[in-house]
């Protein structure tokens, strides 16, 4: 197996600390493009979700040194949680959080993760989903989590783990991390697929 860089177009810290936690070396840079200045338009959420993982991996490809650029490995990610035909991404503002938060309360929602792969002459695109069943979370509970200002960055303005530590009622489907942000069950097969040397074993 030959080892190939990776770059993570993302500059994510659970992005960042769940491919360190899988054992898989790579650096960060910040894609050249604002996904928030582009429009969803007629597409479904999974196509939506992939179609921004593709375009913040491509971007950060064309950017290259092409001399370089042949053993290197780019990855791209998009997470958006999905709710009675809306799109929750990242809260704007401590108005907009108390929103999607108090929307996900008492309800079912599923959460999609797109993740892009380039690789010299390869590209690998994927939407994995899951389903989150939070319960009754109390007003007050929600304003003083508003107040800690956790929810910024995160789609759905909250963190799985995070949520569960604090013992709002949460259930869900699927792999944890890809709720995070980055499948990480799937991609590791993958990364293991293009030659992607791992240090560590994967986690329990």
């Amino acid at each position: 197996m030959t080892s190939s860089p990776l770059t993570l177009a993302s500059t994510s810290p659970r992005r960042r600390q769940l491919l360190t936690e899988w054992g898989y070396p790579h650096h960060a840079v910040k894609p050249p493009i604002d996904d928030g200045e582009l429009v969803r338009g007629h597409v479904s959420a999974g196509a939506w979700v992939a179609s921004l993982a593709f375009l913040k991996a491509r971007s950060v490809w064309d950017t290259l040194d092409p001399t370089t650029g042949a053993s290197t490995i780019v990855l791209a990610a998009d997470t958006i949680v999905h709710k009675n035909g809306e799109i929750l991404g990242q809260p704007r503002d401590p108005a907009d959080a108390r929103r999607i938060v108090s929307t996900l309360v008492r309800g079912t929602h599923r959460v999609l993760s797109g993740v892009c792969l380039i690789a010299q002459g390869e590209r690998v695109w994927f939407v994995d989903a899951s389903i989150v069943t939070v319960g009754d979370v109390p007003a007050d509970a929600i304003e003083a989590y508003i107040d800690t200002g956790h929810w910024r960055g995160k789609a759905g303005g909250y963190n799985l783990h995070e949520r569960i530590k604090d013992g709002w009622p949460i259930s869900y489907e699927g792999d944890d991390t890809s709720i995070m942000g980055l499948p990480m069950q799937r991609l590791s097969s993958e990364l293991d697929r293009l030659g992607l040397e791992r240090i560590g074993t994967t986690p329990a």
